[in-house]
């Protein structure tokens, strides 16, 4: 197992527009609305449906200034692009708009270009559009493309993007910068399927990441109701990573909320040294991805496929509230590249994984791995792992060269596969079990710690140190009695009840000891008691 940087870098388009005119600091005026139809003439003057002009070609020939709007005709289709330069929009409080109008989407299909590119501006809001590009295989490009590589720039402010659907890109989605802090600040994506793409569903990325002096290329993003589908990957690109749901990287302040990535990845590379995840960050601080699914990704090579991640150079962020199932590789994972202690002060807590690891059980359903991670707390989550087809698993996997990890009141259960696996013995100074809930479904209760195989809780707790509380046993290995069986299968993102515990056992007292925040509900809104009963899920 090894990982990577993440950048895609993609061609930013050519900015097109006209300078606009002067106006006084007192008098702003109106912005002016252009239409796009099939039936309009590229000689009238746009400014009104029974003047609209015919093609995107004439449309992009205009200056769009700030309060301006493009709306194409809805169910209707228009070849070309749309191209919002540095000389156009600009203005947070007055955005242009790109958009439909009439009834239902209109659809713009780009060949060689983006759908929409945005280059070194910002305050724009592009809305109900569907963007097609010529075949995944078939562009460099992305559906919607912001890319920022002006010198001396600061980030450019507010951009939204809601209702689309895009696909047949390289890319659903892509926001780029050539330098820290020459990015976009404020943008939201929401109501967005992002399906049928080669690379990513959406991607985030700029410049390589300084240790010495850390800085993100984009500040403020917000991602809800996302969903990044049945993006496949690229089967011939064995240098560097296809076929991801959504990708968070060079970021400052992120969310990703009530969004899925599911079915990604199945095209990709055999010997790539990287493989696809649902979702994921890396070189990004105070990320937060919770209240979303990440279900069958795959992989075609031994690396990755995995539900959830945080990756190289991440701190400071959360995953919670999340259900990840059927993935190819672990359904939660963390690591980091570079020894340089950039991944720090991370939090996973109150998810669900269920039957992770099809295809690559040997990494396990829960991993962590890399070189100095630290400060890293895994609490209150739900792991169940029937034995995969692909062979002997784990359901919890750690690596060496991490410190400060920590994994209390979770429930942990396999169907006769090791509930822990540590490649080599680890100190509760490095990793410490506290508090958690192991149970066998069938075979053999199993702990494999370094060279030592430990076949009860008592035995590893007295041979490692390992689930003590200020010299105090803890833990158990008590079945949980879950309301969907002992081992789980949901069909749908919506099944979390069936980890409801129905032979409760109460948790460690979070706050009280640790100093931790258990949160007020849990993955379905029930109201978490003081102390919290063990995993995601409150009776």
């Amino acid at each position: 197992m090894r990982r990577r940087r993440a950048a895609v870098y993609l061609t930013a388009a050519v900015a097109v527009g006209i300078a606009a005119g002067c106006s006084t600091p007192h008098y702003v005026p109106r912005g002016a609305t252009y239409y796009v139809s099939p039936h309009g003439d590229d000689r009238a003057d746009g400014t009104s449906a029974g003047k609209a002009w015919r093609t995107l070609a004439r449309a992009d020939k205009a200056a769009l200034h700030p309060g301006d709007r493009l709306l194409l005709q809805g169910g209707a289709r228009f070849a070309g692009t749309v191209t919002i330069g540095a000389r156009d929009a600009g203005d947070a409080r007055r955005p242009v708009t790109v958009g439909s109008y009439g009834g239902g989407r209109a659809t713009i299909a780009a060949t060689g270009t983006p759908g929409v590119s945005v280059h070194d501006t910002a305050g724009v809001e592009i809305r109900d559009l569907t963007l097609s590009g010529p075949g995944a295989r078939s562009t460099g490009e992305a559906g919607v493309n912001l890319y920022a590589d002006k010198a001396g720039a600061g980030a450019e402010k507010h951009v939204t993007v809601t209702g689309v659907d895009i696909s047949g890109f390289r890319v659903g989605m892509a926001m780029g910068s050539a330098a820290a802090g020459t990015g976009f600040r404020d943008v939201t994506v929401r109501d967005a399927d992002l399906h049928g793409n080669r690379d990513a569903g959406l991607l985030t990325y700029g410049p390589a990441f300084d240790v010495h002096h850390p800085a993100y290329a984009h500040e403020n993003l917000l991602l809800e109701d996302v969903r990044a589908y049945d993006n496949a990957g690229d089967p011939t690109a064995s240098h560097r990573h296809t076929g991801n749901g959504i990708v968070l990287g060079g970021v400052r302040h992120a969310t990703v909320r009530d969004s899925t990535a599911h079915d990604n990845g199945d095209q990709s590379a055999r010997h790539a040294p990287a493989g696809p995840v649902g979702m994921w960050a890396y070189d990004s601080t105070r990320v937060l991805i919770e209240h979303s699914s990440s279900y069958r990704n795959h992989t075609g090579a031994d690396v990755d496929g995995s539900g959830f991640g945080l990756d190289s150079n991440t701190s400071h962020s959360v995953v919670q509230y999340n259900v990840s199932y059927q993935n190819d590789g672990s359904g939660y994972y963390v690591y980091s590249h570079p020894a340089n202690g950039a991944h720090a002060d991370n939090t996973i807590r109150d998810n669900v994984s269920a039957d992770d690891a099809r295809k690559l059980p040997q990494h396990g359903a829960l991993t962590v791995y890399g070189s100095r991670v630290h400060d890293l707390r895994i609490y209150q989550n739900t792991v169940t792992m029937s034995h995969s087809p692909g062979g002997d698993g784990t359901v919890v996997l750690l690596r060496p060269g991490n410190s400060g990890i920590s994994l209390r009141n979770n429930i942990l259960v396999s169907d006769g596969d090791p509930l822990v696996t540590a490649d080599r013995v680890l100190t509760p100074a490095q990793v410490v079990f506290q508090g958690n809930q192991y149970h066998a479904a069938s075979g053999h209760w199993t702990v494999r710690w370094g060279g030592h195989r430990y076949t009860d809780l008592a035995a590893w707790r007295d041979g490692t140190g390992q689930e003590r509380v200020n010299g105090k046993p803890s833990g158990t290995s008590a079945a949980p009695c879950l309301k969907g069986g002992a081992l789980p299968a949901p069909a749908t993102p919506g099944d979390v009840g069936l980890f409801t515990p129905r032979c409760a056992q109460d948790g460690l007292d979070l706050t009280a000891l640790f100093g931790i925040d258990p949160g007020t509900v849990d993955v379905l809104g029930h109201k978490v008691p003081t102390p919290p009963v063990i995993g995601a899920v409150q009776p």
